[in-house]
């Protein structure tokens, strides 16, 4: 069990971090957007926490998910890796099932697996399934999908190719979703990246979600893209900067 924290001990942390954010916000101009280069650096240079920090993106999409065709989904290959390990499940049998462990799956399983879940033992980040499992897992919906686990063939978490998915999603490739506010968000590295492999993983995130555009988006689909530190600022990036041409608006 977690020590609970005295009432003094919890006023040193909040002092502490805002004494943090207070020192990455000194210069910092949150109202300016910089180019892609100039604002992974700027990120970068205020991530002093003592773990390496995740290096988020968010985006302000056009769009508004209450709507059926103004769903924004898909999966995003990140070039230089997420810098995050993924405990990867597949519901498989058979030769799949010896395929998947192959591959590197964490958890390979069928009707056994799909009973571990269904009792609440969720020991992994990604979910894969093979087309033929999908009447099994199924019945998972209201345990996976809260937690965005669900396998889906829109983003290829349904296949039969499972080696692929497998090394994809263990390799750094990240799946993304609107919420409610029209906003994308996901970690595309980590703060010990390098500036130009930060600068790719961005550039192919934001091209997937691009990609990705909905039939029923109108007018300005590209509203603003930030990226932070887990726990820093954040700091806006000009779209002209991201190769796509993408008007903010």
């Amino acid at each position: 069990m977690a020590q609970k924290l005295s009432p003094e001990a919890i006023k040193k942390t909040r002092v502490a971090g805002g004494k943090r954010m207070a020192a990455a916000l000194g210069g910092l101009n949150r109202e300016k957007a910089c180019s892609i280069e100039e604002a992974v650096k700027l990120v970068k240079e205020r991530a002093k926490a003592k773990f390496d920090e995740t290096i988020e993106v968010a985006m302000n999409l056009g769009v508004d998910p209450k709507h059926a065709d103004q769903l924004v989904r898909g999966v995003c290959n990140l070039p230089n890796g997420s810098g995050r390990t993924a405990r990867v499940a597949v519901f498989a049998r058979g030769a799949k099932a010896d395929e998947a462990k192959a591959a590197g799956a964490d958890v390979v399983g069928a009707e056994d697996l799909v009973e571990q879940v269904s009792k609440g033992t969720i020991n992994f980040d990604r979910c894969i399934a093979t087309p033929d499992l999908m009447g099994l897992v199924g019945r998972l919906g209201k345990v996976l999908g809260p937690r965005g686990l669900m396998p889906n063939p829109r983003v290829g978490t349904v296949t039969m190719d499972v080696t692929t998915a497998v090394k994809g999603a263990k390799g750094g490739s990240v799946e993304f979703r609107v919420e409610k506010a029209g906003i994308v968000h996901a970690g595309v590295g980590k703060a010990s990246f390098t500036e130009s492999a930060l600068a790719e993983n961005i550039k192919a995130f934001v091209d997937a979600v691009v990609k990705a555009k909905p039939s029923g988006a109108k007018g300005t689909y590209v509203k603003k893209v930030s990226i932070s530190s887990t726990m820093g600022p954040g700091v806006k990036i000009d779209s002209t900067s991201l190769g796509g041409g993408q008007a903010l608006a």
